[in-house]
């Protein structure tokens, strides 16, 4: 049985039950955090959190069941985590979609925008209350939020559900919608900075990783998923980064292969609309728009 760890932090991923968020869990609870995983099968994460469980010898492993591509549900899933947890010390909002048979839910909107976009901020919106509880018994709370290379300028018709796009502009502009909002996310935290220190990262975990989504839609891979994995250990654990916020970590600043300190990338620049004031204001605007129409807030 693996030691206690005395600085072990608890720790949420969405979209865990495989690809580098299973991995991400695993490498978590080899340290000793206390983890819990996400997916939309009850069956499948039952069976992923008794895997993890007997290969880490970490008893403090647990999860949660959602449909990230129905915001209600996302409503519910941070409501059971604040049910279930008294803090929460790093949230990963890791799931995403590239391609689907379905690419339309059924509110109309484009299911990349609902998973990827809309449903880290009513989950992170709806856990703050536990980052903020985290971060001032610890000194600081972490979000990390799974950005790409992969980005593109986000059309207000397309993020409505008015305008149909093909799998790679839907999931491209999703992941720059994302980061515009983590980097002014990590700017209302610090400005609103009275007793709490949470702190927001958008990142790329590496291009063309060896995952499912990626063999799905490309075929082919260039990285092995433990590239992506690391990343997100470290981001998420690590005190090189604990006073990092605001940023966009591109681990493709990194090399393909080797050890993981030679794989692991370097803060870089998102796509210029990330840091644009205006169009992100203006994104935020019709992101709450949206949300409000949905009963989300």
């Amino acid at each position: 049985m693996s030691q206690t760890n005395p600085t072990a932090k608890t720790i949420l991923i969405t979209g865990s039950t495989d690809g580098i968020g299973k991995l991400t869990a695993i490498a978590l609870a080899k340290a000793d955090h206390h983890v819990y995983v996400h997916g939309r099968s009850a069956d499948k994460l039952a069976s992923v959190i008794e895997e993890i469980k007997s290969t880490t010898n970490n008893k403090h492993v647990d999860g949660f069941v959602a449909d990230l591509s129905d915001l209600s549900a996302v409503k519910h899933l941070a409501e059971a985590v604040k049910d279930k947890l008294q803090s929460l010390d790093v949230l990963i909002n890791n799931a995403g979609v590239f391609k689907t048979a379905n690419p339309i839910t059924k509110d109309g909107l484009d299911i990349r925008f609902v998973v990827n976009y809309f449903a880290p901020i009513v989950l992170t919106e709806g856990v703050l209350p536990l980052l903020k509880t985290a971060s001032v018994a610890s000194g600081s709370a972490r979000i990390i939020n799974l950005s790409s290379a992969a980005q593109a300028p986000v059309s207000r018709f397309a993020l409505v559900g008015d305008e149909k796009l093909n799998d790679q502009s839907a999931y491209a502009q999703s992941k720059l919608a994302l980061t515009m909002w983590s980097m002014d996310l990590a700017k209302q935290l610090k400005d609103n900075n009275t007793n709490n220190n949470i702190n927001v990262i958008a990142v790329n975990p590496g291009s063309l990783l060896n995952t499912g989504m990626v063999a799905e839609a490309y075929g082919q891979h260039w990285s092995s998923a433990d590239k992506g994995a690391n990343v997100l250990t470290q981001l998420a654990t690590s005190d090189k980064f604990a006073g990092e916020t605001g940023k966009y970590f591109d681990n493709d600043l990194g090399s393909r292969s080797g050890t993981a300190d030679e794989m692991l990338g370097d803060f870089g620049n998102p796509h210029p609309d990330a840091t644009h004031q205006g169009k992100t204001a203006e994104l935020l605007r019709q992101t709450q728009t949206m949300l409000a129409k949905l009963g989300l807030v």
